[in-house]
């Protein structure tokens, strides 16, 4: 049927989310180019096609009007990130492969070389990241984040599997949902939030990137309790660990998932005439999240 004309609205709606998913479409033909270049990385069971478009559509969606090329570091970083998830959750036996792993990360963050495909293409994503110019002021801070979420992956291992640091130890307890939401770096967001932003080197984003980010860390705590609630089941079956298995009610993380988007939105409502851009970037993280969440998550099947 024919729209009517006050459909006009509709229609300018409809044009704008068709322009959002032509990027996406081209930022997940980017992200499939880079798995076919790094096949070890992304299997094809959890890593199939509908993850890539997923995450393309997220960065997509969360940065209208942006060309696809201003979006490859960030999709590239999430996906380097579901990658680093993969193995340090499912794929590592030993709180030795653990350390490894976080070790040869850091080293390549440092500008050492690369090793295994992980980082291989991490110090792709570096290199590429290194050509901007709030790199050099930056990079130190890149890094710093890049450790933060490692370390956080490294500690939740350590509650998922018992083993604490590898020894015959007396296994630690698991842990509360407030020390659980604590750890929420190994989420990764900020993470590509940060690189993101090194990447675009927007001045007005530069200058209160300590605002942003921990703007970006209550945002965090909302994707990942989003994540929970739509993950339980899955996450039961993969042996994963989920804020409902550490004695509280689905309707408490709800009610949590509510106050931390407030305090995102008070945090950010004094950037809103000194950053708009990235204050949309951040609120479309939350109204994006909790659509999505609503349905699906990004993880293929194993």
């Amino acid at each position: 049927m024919a729209p009517s004309v006050g459909d006009a609205d509709e229609l300018l709606a409809a044009t704008l989310n068709g322009k959002t998913a032509a990027v996406a479409a081209k930022c997940q033909r980017d992200l499939r180019a880079c798995a076919t270049e790094y096949p070890d990385l992304f299997p094809g069971s959890p890593f199939d096609d509908t993850l890539f478009g997923t995450v393309a559509l997220a960065n997509a969606f969360g940065s209208p009007g942006e060309p696809a090329d201003r979006l490859r570091i960030a999709c590239r970083t999430a996906l380097w990130i579901f990658a680093a998830d993969w193995l340090i959750d499912y794929v590592a036996k030993s709180k030795h492969e653990i350390d490894a792993i976080v070790e040869g990360c850091l080293a390549v963050a440092d500008g050492g070389a690369p090793g295994t495909s992980l980082t291989r293409l991490l110090a792709d994503i570096r290199a590429e990241l290194a050509e901007a110019p709030a790199f050099e002021p930056l990079g130190t801070l890149w890094r710093d984040e890049l450790e933060r979420m490692l370390v956080a992956m490294a500690r939740e291992w350590d509650w998922k599997t018992g083993l604490g640091a590898g020894t015959d130890a007396a296994p630690p307890e698991a842990p509360t949902f407030e020390q659980y939401l604590d750890n929420v770096d190994n989420f990764g967001s900020t993470f590509v939030n940060v690189s993101h932003w090194i990447f675009l080197g927007e001045p007005a984003a530069l200058g209160r990137l300590d605002e942003l980010r921990e703007a970006s860390g209550e945002v965090q705590r909302v994707l990942r309790l989003l994540n929970d609630l739509a993950t339980y089941e899955r996450d039961r079956t993969w042996g994963d660990l989920n804020a409902q298995m550490l004695g509280v009610t689905r309707e408490y993380v709800r009610e949590r998932v509510a106050f931390h988007a407030a305090a995102a939105r008070k945090r950010l409502q004094p950037l809103t005439d000194v950053c708009p851009g990235e204050v949309v970037y951040l609120e479309r993280q939350i109204g994006y999240s909790a659509g999505f969440y609503g349905i699906t998550d990004y993880w293929g099947h194993l």
